[in-house]
């Protein structure tokens, strides 16, 4: 256990904390890893007794958000809560796992089992642990980004009595998770996006498609020595799900041919940053894992699978359509920062069996507030998936929306409307998590 001295940044006081959690809770003799933590206040506040507030990052294989001058949602949280902001296991400085670490195991059984400790189950139980052991036992409102959203329902199944109140942005999954049934949807999503972008657009159709043409004619490499496929550019539209994700790919390709018609260096190292995975590679990794729960079976690359009947996605299509949220893979095969969790990743496509998350009878009997912020237009988790679970839980209410984007909470008022809408219900339930 560590503590460090307290420090500014400008606006809001940040400490930083380190604990010892079990890799695997359920057979402590395998060691242990190490939790980072954040707690972050008005700097006028620090020494006050403030509730708190545990943040639950997106992702999968998200770290926390680093507090930086003029955050709209953390700056307007900081007025109320002590917030909390982990490193979720696995993640940032929690003991990170990229490809050197999972290919030291030495196999892919050693590697897959590994892996397995961090999903939804174990970073719950991590963070159960820190608020009794660090925190008194507090009960604590918790704010969850996309995956966040994920990460609150298994922690109301598991634990509803650590929580005061709930909040989520664009995160509610389906109960039970089905990824067959997430990628049916978000695949048109998809296709709907890259309409959208080259209506914003038009002139970029024919630029992707000279990209895609030259792409195909060429054998291109990025500037680490991966090689440039179709497939790879058509990823780099997984940012259209957020607020300025059209523009910032309209950017990429203004740029993206030098005059003498090369693929221009800024262009692929652009690219390249956008889609190396390199500071984030559980985010593929885990990416379809997180939607085991109990007797749900193998995923069995349920993206790949559903690929076939969208053929507006092939890669000699004109107009390109560019992929969401989807794992397949030729990205364990053509990405080097992934290429070490390859052997792993196949045997837990195949893995039958995984730990409870969710449990619908205690989210039907649910009294703690849940309030979910719900775009219509998301990209990556369907709207219609949010409220057909969220109808199902007790104590829960939607706010949807589609002024904004999968990002929403970035925007000024958002956080604090979400905070308003729980007061209006009564506030957190529990004393604890009621005195400022």
């Amino acid at each position: 256990m560590t503590d460090s001295a307290g420090y500014f940044v400008p606006g809001f006081w940040v400490r930083d904390h380190t604990i010892e959690v079990p890799l695997d809770w359920n057979d402590e003799s395998k060691g242990t890893i190490t939790l980072f933590y954040r707690e972050i206040t008005a700097p006028d506040k620090r020494d006050e007794d403030l509730p708190l507030l545990l943040h639950l990052q997106g992702g999968p294989g998200g770290k926390g958000q680093r507090p930086m001058p003029g955050d709209a949602w953390l700056g307007e949280a900081v007025r109320r809560y002590r917030v909390i902001m982990p490193d979720q296991r696995g993640t940032g400085k929690s003991t990170p796992v990229d490809g050197h670490m999972v290919e030291a195991l030495g196999s892919a059984e050693a590697g897959a089992e590994y892996l397995s400790h961090f999903l939804a189950d174990s970073i719950v139980r991590d963070f159960e642990y820190l608020r009794t052991y660090r925190f008194g036992s507090r009960r604590w409102t918790t704010i969850g980004q996309s995956y966040g959203g994920f990460l609150t329902l298994t922690y109301l199944s598991l634990y509803p009595q650590a929580l005061g109140a709930c909040m989520t942005m664009g995160g509610i999954p389906g109960v039970p998770p089905d990824a067959d049934d997430v990628y049916r949807h978000t695949y048109p999503r998809a296709a709907l996006k890259s309409r959208l972008y080259y209506e914003r657009y038009p002139q970029d159709e024919r630029i992707v498609a000279d990209v895609a043409d030259y792409l195909d004619s060429h054998d291109v490499r990025l500037p680490n020595g991966d090689p440039f496929s179709v497939r790879r550019l058509q990823s780099v539209g997984s940012v259209f799900g957020m607020g300025t994700g059209f523009d910032r790919i309209h950017w990429l390709f203004d740029e993206a041919f030098t005059p003498d018609g090369r693929l221009a260096d800024t262009f692929l190292y652009q690219v390249l940053n956008s889609t190396s995975n390199a500071g984030s590679p559980l985010y593929w990794t885990l990416q379809e894992f997180i939607y085991g729960n109990a007797h749900s079976g193998p995923m069995d690359w349920a993206a790949e699978r559903e690929l076939p009947n969208h053929p507006e996605f092939d890669t000699d299509a004109r107009p390109l359509v560019f992929f969401g949220e989807m794992t397949f893979r030729w990205m364990f095969r053509e990405i080097s920062c992934l290429k070490p969790f390859l052997p792993a990743v196949e045997l837990l496509m195949q893995r039958d069996e995984w730990p409870v998350i969710y449990r619908p009878d205690v989210l039907a009997a649910n009294e703690v507030p849940l309030q979910s912020l719900v775009y219509f237009d998301d990209l990556y988790v369907d709207s219609g998936i949010q409220l057909r679970t969220l109808s199902h839980i007790g104590n829960a209410k939607a706010w949807v929306t589609n002024e904004y984007q999968h990002d929403g909470i970035t925007h000024a008022g958002v956080f604090t409307h979400l905070d308003d809408l729980i007061m209006e219900r009564g506030g957190a339930i529990g004393r604890e998590a009621n005195h400022d």
